[in-house]
């Protein structure tokens, strides 16, 4: 088994993948190691143009595009077991466009921990994180000046994870991967006329409603099925 921090770029939001990052760390008897000089790190050509919306995030012209490889070409390190990533849904949606079969993968989503492990903080997004973690500092700007890059962002998202293997004790990835299970099952709802209610005080109706969507995402299902 292989577990790999991924980040990935878009052409738009929800598109094709123009830069896919990506680097091996392991969690041995709670201590992380990313192995730096493994980190993989492409851009390719999609076909549709990058919109200035996405651009104006990652900074990706279109002339970087140049000469680098169909995004089809993508393909994920044998035996990958784990995928770790901020909103890892995201990216890993985007690598299956790539063809990628993502059937088999345990998503990690440190976006899901990050809430668990702090959850009076003023934002969870990775640049609000680090700045957190590290009180403000000088060193923390230095390293958000590349943020929004695949690349930097896999160096991030795994400083970020350090602190919260620690702060919750996490021995190995099997473990981070069922405590990551437990943090994306919400108590809230985050739609509609109930909006903000706890999931536990629903109107049984309503629950049993939403139960028969066919495209209810499935930690809110889950959460659904346990208000029972």
């Amino acid at each position: 088994m292989q577990t790999i921090i991924l980040d990935t770029e878009t052409h738009t939001l929800n598109g094709l993948p123009i830069e896919i990052a990506y680097a091996p760390i392991e969690i041995n008897e709670g201590k992380l190691t990313l192995d730096k000089s493994k980190l993989f790190d492409q851009l390719y050509q999609v076909g549709p143009p990058i919109s200035y919306a996405a651009m104006a995030v990652h900074h990706i012209l279109e002339s970087d595009l140049e000469n680098q490889p169909h995004y089809k070409t993508f393909k994920l390190p044998e035996t990958t077991t784990y995928i770790i990533g901020h909103n890892i849904d995201y990216d890993i949606a985007a690598i299956a466009r790539c063809g990628v079969d993502v059937s088999n993968i345990k998503p990690i989503c440190t976006l899901a921990l990050a809430r668990k492990t702090w959850p009076d903080a003023e934002a969870h997004n990775i640049s609000a994180l680090i700045y957190m973690i590290s009180q403000g500092s000088s060193k923390a700007r230095e390293l958000l000046k590349g943020a929004h890059r695949a690349d930097a962002d896999i160096i991030l998202t795994a400083n970020i994870l350090m602190h919260i293997v620690y702060h919750l004790n996490i021995q190995d990835i099997e473990e981070l991967y069922r405590v990551s299970e437990e943090a994306r099952i919400p108590t809230t709802i985050n739609f509609g006329k109930y909006k903000g209610t706890a999931i536990a005080e629903l109107p049984k109706d309503y629950i049993q409603w939403l139960l028969r969507q066919d495209e209810l995402d499935v930690y809110l299902r889950k959460a659904l099925e346990g208000a029972f």
